[in-house]
């Protein structure tokens, strides 16, 4: 399969090189979508090791979302909708690629664009533990993730596909289990901090 931004590896190139969990279902229904003006603007990580920026600017559609353009060190671009959500008194963020790569005009000059027919864009969750000077993240891991679905299979509903761990459980049950899960390092990883440009 060759497309040079596979959807499914586009936030993983742009994190740096770390394979985030996917899922089929959102984790937000609308009444957990919230706003927070402190989460606009320009953000950069403060390793040393690889500098990405982090963009969080207002849409209008879909209504309370964020479009969240990330750049990464070589200055390889992904553009997502990503929707604040608050589950009882924590907070998450939902990922959802806004442009993708299939479209006869794509900038990749895809050879098979009919195959793009067969790609089916996913959602993955990120844990916010707080926004204020710094933005503070924790990313799900596949990696991490089959650690716990290899010790708990029944901990959330899920189906690989090749070798890709992919959610398949109902918006409730995702909800349900970031909870459960909110401070498990294999499930929510390494803190990732943010400062503000």
């Amino acid at each position: 399969m060759k497309t040079k931004m596979r959807v499914f590896y586009i936030f993983a190139i742009i994190v740096g090189g770390c394979v985030p969990v996917l899922s089929l279902h959102p984790l937000y229904m609308e009444k957990d979508v919230v706003l927070d003006q402190k989460l606009y603007g320009t953000w950069v990580t403060d390793s040393n090791d690889s500098k990405t920026i982090w963009e969080f600017k207002s849409i209008d559609d879909p209504k309370n979302a964020y479009t969240l353009i990330f750049t990464d060190e070589d200055g390889r671009k992904g553009s997502f909708v990503a929707h604040l959500v608050k589950l009882q008194d924590k907070l998450f963020l939902d990922i959802f690629p806004s442009e993708l790569p299939w479209e006869l005009e794509d900038p990749n000059k895809m050879d098979w664009p009919y195959n793009s027919i067969f790609l089916i864009p996913a959602h993955t969750f990120i844990k916010v533990d707080s926004i204020g000077s710094q933005l503070k993240l924790r990313l799900t891991l596949e990696s991490k993730m089959k650690e716990l679905i290899k010790e708990n299979p029944n901990a959330i509903e899920y189906t690989s596909v090749g070798d890709r761990l992919v959610f398949t459980g109902s918006t409730k049950k995702l909800q349900s289990f970031v909870l459960k899960y909110a401070n498990d390092e294999r499930v929510f990883t390494d803190q990732i901090t943010l400062s503000r440009k």
